[in-house]
């Protein structure tokens, strides 16, 4: 039969081997699985989802709750939602969230396999990298999606593909039954994104990682889907009434010609738990701040007049008085004068007491923003500055092309270890901690891939 665009990413996800990763991919997306492991960890000490609702068939766990086992699906869809609930896990670019939607999925399918057929690491890791293939190829078909999105949330849409993909592939799925599981993955795909900034939005995550699973598992006990699900068919939208301007490829096979997108491309990690665009104008404010003190020997807020923000265009995160801590992860102002007032961000910054400072709410007051047009809502492409406009006359201004963490500036081996021991200290002991960083950073030796 004729290869499609479907046929060749079901092809893809079906002919994948170890050997076709990198070391600089198996690098990468272990530090990516380090992290998300440290973000679920972190968010399960807050008690803001009951999963004890959920519990069935209990076979696989969940994030920093040793006593508590799930079903695999509400596993994964409870530590999906877990990683994204402070918006700390990592992004790509385009823009989505790529770990949060997979590793659940595959953890949860670990556990759930039949002892004599548990996946090992170096299995485990090639799913994971499958599930973040897909979704970035599938990101690459729009120019829409290069830019901070506006009408659907991306990682319930790539993301729940991404999830189906990954544990195909860990599942050892035969090519059509692949092909099926991301056109069933489709038909449970997309979220608004009327829902970021409220409690809401950590479900998408967890959607994406429960549905995708659950896709896959259908798949593999016969259910059928459109075969054409990514290609674009006029008339009859599969994959592309998510995208406009879709104009899908197919995905090369696996070998010495195909580079996954991770070798070409890091991925960012964040260094406090807020929306990626809030990076670029707390270095930048930070940077102003450093300035404002040189010239006066200390932060003193009432010489300001005037803060001015030049950021994108995007209204989700253009929120001057956020009165809610999922608000103000999503707020560019309140980050700029979080940072300004503190000389930092952190998970401190979102408490209810934090949010609602009168100082805080005064340089609030001071803030005017404005929209340049060479500043595009991009995380490839955009900027942060932040000026401060004094009584005296005098204007001191700090800019952020690249704050670190960005793929473009890395975090170092150090700083991802401080973020990861930091987040999960809140629910286990040292030495566990230390245990599951050497576990990851020797996965492809592990036997058992349900040790993690």
């Amino acid at each position: 039969p004729e290869e499609t665009v479907t046929s060749s990413f079901a092809s893809f996800i079906h002919a994948a081997r170890p050997e076709h990763l990198s070391q600089t991919v198996r690098q990468r997306s272990k530090r990516m699985i380090l992290d998300s492991i440290g973000v679920g960890l972190d968010s399960a000490a807050i008690p803001s989802f009951p999963q004890e609702l959920y519990s069935s068939v209990a076979v696989s766990s969940v994030y920093g709750k040793p006593g508590v086992k799930l079903s695999p699906t509400l596993a994964a869809f409870t530590n999906g939602v877990a990683t994204h609930s402070m918006d700390f896990d990592d992004t790509w670019h385009p823009a989505t969230h790529p770990s949060g939607a997979v590793l659940p999925a595959l953890l949860a399918a670990s556990q759930m396999l039949p002892p004599n057929t548990k996946p090992n690491g170096l299995d485990f890791l090639l799913a994971f990298n499958v599930g973040l293939e897909v979704q970035g190829r599938l990101m690459h078909f729009s120019t829409e999606a290069h830019d901070i999105p506006k009408r659907f949330h991306p990682p319930s849409v790539v993301g729940t593909l991404g999830s189906a993909a990954a544990t195909a592939k860990l599942l050892s799925l035969s090519s059509a039954q692949c092909c099926h599981a991301l056109g069933i993955a489709a038909s449970l795909a997309g979220a608004p994104m009327a829902n970021a900034a409220t409690q809401a939005k950590p479900l998408h995550v967890g959607n994406a990682a429960r549905l995708g699973l659950e896709a896959a598992l259908l798949a593999a006990r016969g259910m059928e889907a459109n075969p054409l699900i990514l290609d674009d068919i006029p008339g009859c939208s599969g994959f592309s009434a998510f995208y406009g301007m879709y104009q899908p490829k197919p995905l090369s096979a696996p070998g010495e010609h195909h580079e996954f997108l991770l070798e070409k491309q890091d991925i960012a990690f964040k260094r406090f738990p807020a929306h990626l665009g809030m990076h670029w104008v707390v270095d930048a404010a930070l940077s102003v701040r450093n300035l404002f003190i040189n010239y006066a020997g200390s932060f003193s807020p009432s010489l300001i007049r005037t803060i001015m923000l030049k950021i994108p265009v995007s209204k989700y995160i253009n929120r001057p008085f956020p009165s809610s801590e999922h608000q103000a992860r999503h707020s560019f102002q309140f980050n700029a004068c979080a940072a300004l007032l503190d000389g930092e961000v952190g998970l401190g910054s979102f408490s209810e007491s934090s949010i609602h400072r009168q100082e805080l709410r005064e340089l609030l007051d001071k803030v005017v923003v404005e929209h340049p047009e060479d500043n595009v809502a991009n995380f490839d492409k955009m900027y942060g500055e932040v000026a401060l406009l004094l009584h005296s006359g005098d204007v001191l201004t700090g800019k952020c092309d690249t704050f670190y963490g960005h793929w473009r500036k890395p975090l170092s081996k150090e700083s991802l270890l401080k973020k990861f021991r930091s987040n999960a200290s809140h629910v286990l002991p040292e030495e566990k901690i230390e245990a599951i960083i050497t576990l990851v950073d020797n996965l492809e030796k592990l036997s058992d891939s349900s040790q993690l």
